[in-house]
């Protein structure tokens, strides 16, 4: 079957006709008005030869004349990957010869630089890809361009736009023409540009038509001719769309805010382990008496702050309550849903909040822990790690008795990783208020640059202190240099599971901090003890420092020697212009230095249990794969417990449902942008908001979290667990977590997308003195590899360098 009309093009067959073809099929069965055309199939091209007879009795039935010749791949117009401008599409084809040359470069451009490079940024098998060719005859367009169902930029699905030019729509579609932009949300309809209000209403209807046929918001391209008809020339899912809110039944609209950033992760989670973080963070704020739905979205935690924005008590703090874990970001998210009318606040309504009893229940424990913290910081810090180190203890022993797939369930059931640990959460708790607070009382007095240096070189931080461990590690390998330095991470770490790596002390690094990995939060993330692959990694780029003033451990005691003596500038001088206020801030401070490098601590401790959850599920994979409800151990990360249940009392099998999430899991892995705020219609809140002005030409605005200003190469890196950073480099990521940490011991600075100023990269950034902006946005599609930056760490700006200054 080389050649088909457009009305046999079938939907459920985009093997044979391409996903183009399938989408105009769908249109005209749907009873859509399309140019009439007809599909050369994958089939004809598998054979690699024309058919020309077939070509040209099917044109001579179209009468002829001008065609447009498109491309229709098995790849293209898909729910994650539209191919827009990616393949080839000629217009005006006039002729048989014309049209079998048009054919040929539609075929022709399947294997096109750029066609090959998009597959592989969105993980399409390149050998299983074929080529279907769309022909149709040309609209004589008086006016043309592309609808879209829901607003591309904002996510709101309440409104669409439409751009649209004189003649042809392709000035429009490869952004070229100065094309009229509107926006639509059925209330009324713009009488100016190109388009009048009757025909932006017909476009406005037929959108309602498509996208309620085809489910999914569309990307429309359209034409009215000469005598004002409307052709519809395409349908094709909006690929870059933030997924929606779930339904719920609650009153509307709603505010969802972000929780992975606060973990420097915005990467998808698992189901597991999103059953995982929804217990711990719900377990968390209970305790201080707030209840709060938390809700996956796209493989994110999401947090409904709707009955906290319009209860007239709560509201007044939470710009205040987003500074210190969820930053800037959300404070500028939160501020304008604040003034937002449909959010205003209710008299009488109460906030979802459990109620006074767990928060005053706590209350006592908070303050005995946090002034027994500041009274005595030393002996405070002995008790957290001795609490944690008899945590690590019972979690290496494991449960006993569990033989069977069940009892394992049980037992990852049974476990409270929100349960209180007085003797860690109190002293961490009281390192945050002694390093927030300061800023405060030293208004006028201290800038937030000279305080983010006194919160350099922090001692007794668990995740500085890994890292120094693995440098210590690459200092004594340096024997191995060249096998370490130039081998792939990968193989390294496959080698070293063999045994057939030489001795370099991994064993040991990896007893003490191989629970830990980037997304560490995550229950279905393998840790470094499983793939030691990220820390080969690490190891190559610390073997590449060869200045010796450039070893992390003399940054980090260059750190700490400045932020001392800082310190007792900042003291005197605020006593000499604010006594009282001055002898409080120095209290602070100097207690800050004991405590606030505790913050990572709470994390690292949780993650002991979190390990041996994860071992007991992955056994409990085992058994089901053994079943034949699993193909692999690891897919029990991809159900929920609940699911995972009905595998074993049931004998469901859930290798279909396991398959669909890795899908998912996947195609979210390689989103660039998840929002920190949405609202239940689909806005990204941060979108909509009237963007920031640069504060000079070619400086991108941030905020400074680390203090001091390098200027270097910058090195782009989505995924640091085979990232290579070189010396003096400046890091350029979405968001870090301590997992990224060992990373920054060669970078030269850091900018991130997202962040708070005490979140874990920026805070670890401080205690090496390399200076850090953080909540860039698009900073790495903004910047490339290899353009010269400065990074500002107190003005908050990144300057990117033209060639040559």
């Amino acid at each position: 079957m080389n050649v088909i009309t457009l009305t046999e093009a079938v939907a459920g067959r985009p093997e044979l006709v391409g996903g183009k073809a399938a989408g105009l099929g769908e249109l005209i069965r749907s009873g859509e008005r399309v140019p009439d055309g007809f599909c050369l199939t994958t089939a004809a091209h598998e054979r690699g030869v024309i058919p020309e007879r077939e070509v040209a009795e099917a044109y001579a039935a179209l009468g002829g004349g001008p065609v447009a010749v498109r491309s229709s791949a098995t790849a293209e117009d898909l729910p994650f990957a539209s191919f827009a401008g990616i393949q080839a599409t000629l217009l005006d084809v006039d002729g048989v010869d014309a049209l079998h040359d048009a054919i040929g470069k539609c075929w022709n451009s399947l294997h096109g630089e750029r066609a090959v490079a998009y597959r592989e940024a969105n993980g399409v098998d390149q050998e299983t890809v074929r080529m279907a060719v769309v022909v149709q005859r040309m609209v004589d367009a008086a006016v043309a361009g592309v609808l879209f169902t829901a607003n591309p930029v904002t996510g709101r699905r309440t409104e669409m736009v439409v751009d649209a030019a004189p003649g042809l729509g392709t000035g429009v579609v490869d952004g070229t023409a100065a094309a009229d932009h509107y926006v639509l949300d059925g209330t009324g309809y713009d009488d100016r540009g190109c388009l009048t209000p009757a025909q932006l209403a017909e476009l406005h209807r037929a959108g309602e038509r498509i996208a309620a046929h085809f489910g999914p918001p569309q990307d429309i391209e359209w034409a009215f001719d000469g005598d004002g008809t409307l052709w519809l020339l395409q349908s094709r899912p909006i690929t870059t769309l933030f997924p929606l809110p779930p339904p719920t039944d609650r009153p509307q609209p709603r505010i969802y805010l972000e929780f992975g950033h606060v973990q420097g992760m915005l990467r998808p989670v698992t189901p597991m382990g999103m059953s995982a973080l929804r217990v711990i963070l719900a377990g968390i704020l209970g305790s201080f008496g707030i209840r709060a739905e938390l809700v996956d979205i796209g493989g994110r935690l999401y947090a409904d702050l709707t009955d906290l924005v319009r209860d007239p008590a709560t509201r007044k703090r939470l710009v205040k309550l987003m500074a210190v874990d969820f930053g800037p970001r959300a404070q500028a998210v939160v501020a304008h849903i604040l003034t937002d009318p449909r959010f205003a606040p209710v008299p009488g309504r109460r906030s979802g909040s459990a109620g006074f009893g767990p928060a005053l229940r706590t209350a006592p424990r908070a303050v005995a822990g946090i002034v027994a913290a500041l009274a005595r910081p030393e002996a405070a810090r002995v008790r957290l790690f001795a609490e944690i180190d008899q945590l690590r203890q019972r979690a290496a022993a494991g449960p006993a008795g569990l033989g069977t797939a069940a009892e394992r369930l049980d037992f990852v059931e049974a476990q409270d990783p929100s349960t209180r640990y007085d003797r860690i959460i109190w002293p961490v708790v009281a390192g945050i208020l002694t390093a927030a607070l300061p800023a405060e009382l030293l208004k006028g007095v201290a800038s937030q640059a000279e305080l983010n240096t006194v919160l350099g070189g922090m001692p007794h931080n668990v995740t500085i202190e890994m890292d120094l461990a693995l440098w210590r590690l690459a200092e004594r390998a340096g024997a191995h240099r060249e096998l370490l330095g130039t081998t792939p991470p990968a193989e390294l770490a496959e080698r070293y599971r063999a045994g057939t790596l030489p001795e370099i002390g991994l064993a040991a690094f990896l007893d003490s901090y191989g629970h830990r990995a980037a997304a560490e939060v995550d229950l279905g993330v393998p840790r470094w003890a499983e793939d030691p692959t990220p820390v080969f990694a690490a190891i190559a780029n610390y073997l590449r420092v060869t200045d010796p003033e450039q070893a992390p451990d003399r940054r980090f005691a260059r750190a700490a020697a400045e932020a001392e003596a800082t310190l007792a500038e900042l003291v005197s001088r605020a006593r000499r212009r604010r006594p009282v206020r001055g002898r409080l801030a120095g209290f602070l401070l100097r207690r800050a230095r004991v405590l606030a490098g505790l913050r990572e601590a709470g994390k690292f401790a949780g993650l002991y249990p979190l390990r041996e959850s994860r071992r007991q599920l992955l056994l409990a994979g085992a058994e089901l794969v053994d079943g034949g409800r699993l193909d692999s151990a690891d897919d029990i990360m991809f159900l929920t417990l609940a699911e995972a249940r009905s595998a074993v009392r049931d004998g469901v099998d859930q290798r279909a449902l396991v398959a669909r999430r890795r899908e998912t899991y996947q195609r979210e892995l390689r989103r660039r942008h998840v929002p920190v705020a949405l609202l239940s219609d689909g806005t990204d809140v941060e979108a909509a908001l009237a963007p920031t002005a640069a504060t000079a030409a070619d400086a991108l605005r941030g905020v400074g979290a680390a203090a001091g200003t390098v200027t270097g190469p910058a090195r782009v890196v989505l995924d640091p667990a085979t990232a290579r950073v070189e010396p003096g480099e400046i890091l350029v990521a979405p968001t870090t977590d301590p997992g990224w940490t060992p990373l920054f011991l060669t970078a030269g600075g850091l900018v991130t997308e997202t962040g708070a100023p005490m979140a874990h990269g920026p805070t670890v950034a401080r205690e090496y003195g390399i200076p850090a902006v953080i909540c860039v946005p698009g900073a790495t599609d903004t910047i490339r590899t290899g353009q010269v930056i400065t990074v500002d760490g107190a003005a908050g700006t990144v300057t990117v360098h033209r060639e040559g200054t």
